[in-house]
């Protein structure tokens, strides 16, 4: 049971949490802290955290569970400006998609309380953003990934297991280079992908028309590009190495796809879609609905 949850970043996902801990009765009460008060004063609204504060450190004072779910841009600031009131006992998480720099930021700023640290990344979101966007199910059935280090309180890694696993998720564990190389794979290049297109058509002289005239495939693959773009970037520049690996990755088969087009090439062409549909297929029986 969490007594006092301080979640900085009420949005989907810090929202979500609120909501699935609230609804398994897992914690007694919750503070939400960040930078707009509106959002603040309408997640009390909607009862998903029971007050709220503006100021980090009145915001950790008695808490014995912190998420960090604010954007990555803001992690370490939010490291900082907490350090020197956090409890002994308390137990610090976050729920960043890239976790290298996080791990770094908190190992610089949370000094003796670092131990008490347990990274977390949950597999789950939308392109929606926003209090009004949570839902307490957004977990359940889906992976939270935790990359807890040498370092981590092992008694502190249980609790956060616990915490995720309460919401419905499918926790597991990773180190984390192994995380930050998988999530720009799977889930950071694909959204600088959607991103590109749709920039890219948003430029042509016949925008208006390619956007009138757009169907599903088209709806599909660019929902993301919806996502809250300040997130995006942060994310984009916080994982920057990785994601750097994996857009030269994907050049290079770019570069094929151009060539055998250009040249006229069916069968490379037809190689080339033939195993993306194989293995895509094979993919989908993996992740979650």
């Amino acid at each position: 049971m969490i007594h006092r949850l301080c979640i900085f970043g009420v949005g989907l996902i810090g929202g979500s949490l609120a909501k699935a801990l609230r609804s398994a009765s897992a914690v007694d009460s919750i503070i939400g802290c960040g930078r707009t008060e509106a959002n603040l004063v309408r997640a009390v609204e909607l009862n998903v955290i029971d007050e709220y504060t503006l100021d980090p450190a009145s915001a950790v004072a008695d808490a014995d569970m912190i998420v960090v779910a604010a954007t990555l841009g803001a992690t370490r600031s939010i490291f900082e400006q907490i350090t020197e009131h956090i409890a002994p006992t308390a137990i610090v998480t976050d729920v960043g998609s890239a976790k290298a720099r996080v791990v770094d930021a908190a190992r610089v700023c949370l000094g003796g309380n670092f131990s008490q640290f347990v990274p977390g990344h949950p597999i789950a979101g939308t392109e929606k953003s926003g209090v009004e966007a949570a839902f307490a199910t957004l977990f359940r059935d889906h992976r939270v990934i935790l990359t807890p280090l040498v370092e981590t309180n092992r008694d502190a890694l249980k609790v956060v297991f616990e915490m995720w696993r309460v919401t419905g998720a499918d926790v597991i564990e990773m180190a984390v280079r192994h995380h930050d190389e998988v999530l720009a794979a799977t889930s950071h290049l694909p959204h600088m992908l959607a991103y590109a297109l749709v920039d890219c058509l948003a430029e042509l002289d016949e925008s208006n028309e390619i956007f009138t005239y757009a169907a599903g495939g088209f709806r599909d693959f660019t929902r993301i590009a919806s996502s809250d773009p300040t997130m995006w970037c942060d994310i984009a520049i916080e994982n920057r190495d990785a994601l750097l690996s994996a857009l030269n990755s994907f050049t290079v088969t770019y570069g094929k796809l151009f060539s055998a087009l250009e040249s006229n090439d069916r069968d490379q062409l037809l190689r080339i879609f033939t195993r993306a549909k194989n293995a895509r297929e094979g993919a989908m029986r993996k992740i979650p609905e």
